[in-house]
């Protein structure tokens, strides 16, 4: 729970304010990689613009290898200046890979996965956790049969029409055949632009890597700790943020965990270690019986006092658990010395505007980004939520989120914070 009154007030406003910040993002199971994510985040940016006064800098993207890319943020109000380095954790190759498979190997993949949840237990689990989730990941799985029976059902009319028509055998066959193929291909037009390949060839792979098989996974998560391990050895920012969002709320994690197997001293010394989880759907993974090594995972970041965790949920978004703890919610069971994740429970009306709110609130996918995108609005509020003033603004990571009300309220109209004043400018790169 936040505090509140006077002093969560003066905890805002005696926060060792920030000058200097290094992000890792971690993208969800989406195949538009680096150059789309630099792209929602420069339209976003200039949203965020319009909400608040500031001279800010956003370079342009730069691929600095296979694993990486990254660009670079400078914001100032009128007393604070920030620098910020985004570095993106890269998956698309991975990703489109996986999804460029032949639909003969993935079709099989994905009704293995939803065979195996419903007689595991683990969907009715969902279900109870989050009935919300459950039915979302039902939906795609139905999506899925409906596209392979619609095409039977139509090939047999087809045929039975031909009989009807006192046509030949093999004749009625070829029609059959033929429309049956010719249904299927159109579906998959739909069935990509709903998500339902892209959702039904992430989860086989993500229970995979739950369960600890080697997987796809593997690479990013090795890439992504020795990349932590480095920053938080050389760097002079004054906190790392590692971001995980969505199917990202599965693979920051482990990139963290992973981290401390390398180097247990990474979040000791140097600067600070923020794991920040927005909207994830770990919980859908690691509530199957056989999930040992995700579960294995949260539980050592929940015991570890030298990372902050960060745990940030929306009640609209369809695609997260509301109101749920990420440890014990998935059958962890620790007796002492428990201290991750910090829930931050967020409401995305608050800082969105009604039209905006009308257009988007039945809209699964753009809600669920609405982690990582610009708000309409700034509210102060004990559930405000703005992605952008968070990861470019001059409070930490925690201290905004273990309080947004008085956080967002510590600024003024100008941008200018009411609180400590930063007394030398950050240079103009980290």
């Amino acid at each position: 729970m936040a505090a509140s009154g006077d002093d969560s007030r003066n905890s805002v406003a005696r926060a060792a304010l920030i000058r200097r910040r290094h992000i890792i993002y971690v993208e969800g199971y989406d195949p538009q990689g680096a150059e789309g994510y630099y792209g929602l985040f420069e339209y976003s940016w200039r949203r965020f613009l319009k909400v608040w006064p500031l001279k800010t800098r956003l370079s342009p993207l730069k691929i600095d290898s296979q694993d990486f890319a990254h660009w670079d943020v400078e914001a100032s109000g009128p007393n604070w200046q920030v620098a910020t380095r985004y570095e993106f954790l890269r998956q698309e190759h991975i990703i489109r890979a996986n999804m460029a498979e032949p639909l003969l190997r993935q079709i099989p993949r994905a009704l293995a996965w939803a065979f195996d949840y419903v007689v595991s237990g683990a969907i009715f689990r969902v279900l109870r956790a989050s009935w919300q989730f459950g039915l979302a990941l039902i939906h795609f799985q139905l999506q899925l049969l409906w596209w392979l029976a619609l095409p039977v059902l139509a090939g047999w009319l087809a045929g039975a029409i031909a009989a009807h028509l006192s046509l030949s055998t093999i004749v009625g066959i070829v029609i059959a055949v033929l429309t049956a193929a010719a249904v299927f291909a159109a579906l998959r037009l739909l069935a990509k632009r709903w998500f339902v390949i892209q959702i039904n060839s992430h989860w086989p792979y993500l229970c995979e890597f739950a369960r600890g098989e080697p997987g796809c996974f593997d690479a990013p998560i090795e890439a992504g700790a020795q990349r932590l391990v480095t920053i938080a050895r050389e760097s002079d920012a004054d906190e790392i943020v590692v971001v995980g969002h969505s199917g990202g709320g599965v693979i920051a994690p482990a990139v963290v965990a992973r981290a401390l197997e390398l180097d247990p001293e990474v979040g000791r010394r140097g600067p600070p270690i923020v794991l920040l989880t927005l909207g994830s759907i770990a919980p859908g993974a690691a509530l199957h019986p056989r999930a040992t090594k995700l579960r294995a995972i949260f539980a050592r970041l929940a015991v570890e006092p030298s990372i902050t965790w960060i745990d940030a949920q929306s009640r609209k978004d369809s695609l997260n658990f509301w109101n749920f703890d990420p440890v014990a919610g998935i059958g962890i069971k620790i007796e002492r010395g428990r201290c991750n994740p910090f829930v931050w429970e967020v409401r995305f009306r608050d800082v969105l505007s009604d039209e905006m709110y009308r257009r988007i609130r039945f809209n699964l996918f753009r809600l669920h980004y609405q982690f990582i995108m610009a708000v309409d609005r700034r509210r102060a509020s004990r559930m405000a939520f703005d992605y952008f003033i968070l990861i470019a603004g001059p409070l930490p990571v925690a201290t905004f989120a273990k309080d947004p009300l008085h956080a967002l309220a510590a600024f003024g109209e100008d941008a200018a914070f009411a609180g400590t004043e930063i007394s030398a400018p950050a240079p103009a790169s980290p």
